[in-house]
């Protein structure tokens, strides 16, 4: 799907595949959003446990992945991953996939957030999930755009909100 956003920019999107790998890593560590006026953590929070299970491996046959591209350049990606049951903060159960967004920094706050999640949302959809969840920290000015797409609160769990969206 191509669309134009900002004047003059081309948006489409591409799946993340296995060769995105480093990206995803990249991406990852973009998401972890903290409120200002803290700025990214360490590239070493990449290795915990609960942080790596969202990228590590990527290309399962259960993950899903879009990247969008913008005038062709890699902009950012929203990716899916279906984990067991009670692993991961956004866990909901052994169906529903969590969700991880992010934008490169000079993408940010231009209009590629919303098509870029609600189309990682259709692709959740053909993959056949029948619901999507994520976590986002309350001071994060993002959950307005996860609201946008669909998701709700359904609980707060360890200082987050825990959202979940129907893509069925």
């Amino acid at each position: 799907m191509t669309r134009i956003v900002e004047p003059h920019q081309l948006l489409q999107f591409r799946p993340l595949g296995i060769g995105d790998q480093d990206k995803l890593w990249h991406w990852l560590h973009v998401a972890l959003w903290d409120p200002p006026p803290a700025g990214l953590r360490p590239k070493e929070v990449l290795q915990a446990p609960g942080v790596r299970i969202y990228a590590e491996d990527w290309g399962r046959p259960s993950d899903v992945g879009v990247v969008a591209q913008v005038n062709g350049m890699d902009a950012g990606a929203c990716w899916l991953r279906l984990l067991p049951a009670n692993t991961g903060l956004g866990s909901v159960d052994a169906e529903t996939p969590q969700l991880g967004i992010a934008l490169e920094p000079e993408f940010q706050h231009k209009g590629y957030g919303r098509p870029l999640m609600l189309e990682a949302l259709k692709a959740a959809a053909r993959a056949g999930y029948r619901q999507v969840s994520l976590t986002v920290h309350p001071e994060n000015p993002a959950q307005y755009l996860y609201e946008r797409c669909g998701f709700r609160k359904v609980e707060r769990r360890n200082n987050y909100h825990l959202m979940v969206a129907s893509v069925a």
